[in-house]
């Protein structure tokens, strides 16, 4: 037996076909949806009371996060959307509405509002564009029993008419045992891929997805595998495959790339191409929307992967909970053909 890496071989073209057919695609997401709001700041002195910095505001943006920023990531890339998620009867929840209404078929929909909860709403105060602190305030009560049966009915008769489907978990309470039970044998009866964006609580109720994106955080608690090296991550990706019978894995790895494990005993290694970061929230995101796109048009995973990273190295750049279009894919693409193919597959032979 021998073991090596070899460059991974594949036409660009091919790539830049998937993304073109972005457009043919519809993805039930199912998560936790919440606002994210952005406090932009600017200090010029310090307080009198205590030893700390006087922010004074600037300006307030709020956009769509979690589950809601997926949503967003995939209308952008212009695909269509059926979402599945919570919010409370507030103010907050009807401003995340307001935001998702362009992008949303509200008769088609199974946004519950809950006059117990409150919308889970994460405020990051900014400051020359750093985040200097993060503000939560959210409620991460399960969903009914009612409240399960009313979303697993919803999917039931959505999932017919669907490409694929997002499993957007943020431990905030959507995600539930009960709710996964449900939900992925029907997926897979419909034959439509499932690529969940996990959370250690739950992570061996993801069992039977197509395709789990865990970031090297969430799998190494989900695997209780302490990453040290390369080996680490390997050990990480197979203990996944093994125990959650799914296709693939890819675990996301900040600016050491991505590591994808494939069922069929492939590892290829997928260098970053950010260029400049300026901030990576949403990331995580934007690679789950792109992945269970390209799945949802027939691609392969490795396809898939590459896109996500290519699309993944666009809004490390933009500040804030960001999506990129189609067409600013199409153009990264090119930009940057020969460095997309740069990824090494581990053989074995």
């Amino acid at each position: 037996m021998y073991i090596e890496w070899v460059k991974t071989v594949m036409n660009i073209g091919d790539l830049k076909k998937i993304a073109a057919r972005f457009d043919q695609v519809s993805i039930l997401i199912v998560g936790d949806v919440m606002l994210d709001q952005f406090v932009e700041t600017r200090v010029a002195r310090i307080s009198p009371e205590a030893p700390v910095p006087v922010a004074e505001v600037l300006r307030e943006t709020f956009k769509p996060g979690g589950a809601a920023n997926v949503i967003n990531n995939i209308t952008a890339l212009g695909g269509k959307v059926v979402p599945v998620g919570i919010i409370g009867k507030d103010d907050d929840g009807t401003r995340l509405l307001e935001l998702l209404r362009s992008e949303v078929d509200a008769s088609d929909s199974c946004i519950l509002i809950d006059p117990d909860r409150a919308t889970t709403v994460k405020t990051r105060i900014m400051c020359d564009g750093h985040q200097i602190v993060r503000v939560d305030r959210e409620r991460t009560t399960p969903l009914s029993l009612q409240q399960t049966e009313k979303v697993v009915d919803f999917v039931l008769k959505r999932a017919s008419g669907v490409d694929g489907f997002v499993i957007s978990d943020y431990d905030k309470g959507v995600v539930t045992s009960r709710l996964l039970e449900g939900i992925l044998p029907l997926a897979k009866n419909h034959g439509k891929p499932v690529v969940v964006d996990p959370k250690t609580d739950h992570f061996l109720d993801y069992k039977g997805a197509k395709v789990v994106v865990p970031n090297l955080k969430e799998a190494s608690e989900g695997t209780g595998i302490r990453y040290v090296n390369e080996t680490s991550v390997i050990n990480m990706g197979q203990w996944i495959l093994t125990h959650l019978d799914c296709d693939a894995v890819l675990i996301t790895r900040g600016k050491d790339g991505m590591s994808l494990f494939e069922k069929e005993g492939m590892v290829t290694q997928i260098p970053t191409l950010a260029r400049e970061v300026y901030d990576v929230t949403g990331a995580g995101d934007t690679v789950t929307s792109v992945v269970s796109m390209a799945l949802a048009t027939g691609a392969p995973i490795l396809r898939a992967a590459l896109l996500a990273n290519c699309a993944a190295s666009i809004v490390v750049s933009k500040v804030g909970t960001a999506a990129l279009t189609r067409e600013e894919l199409l153009c990264r693409i090119d930009e940057m053909k020969d460095e997309i193919l740069q990824a090494h597959t581990l053989s074995y032979g």
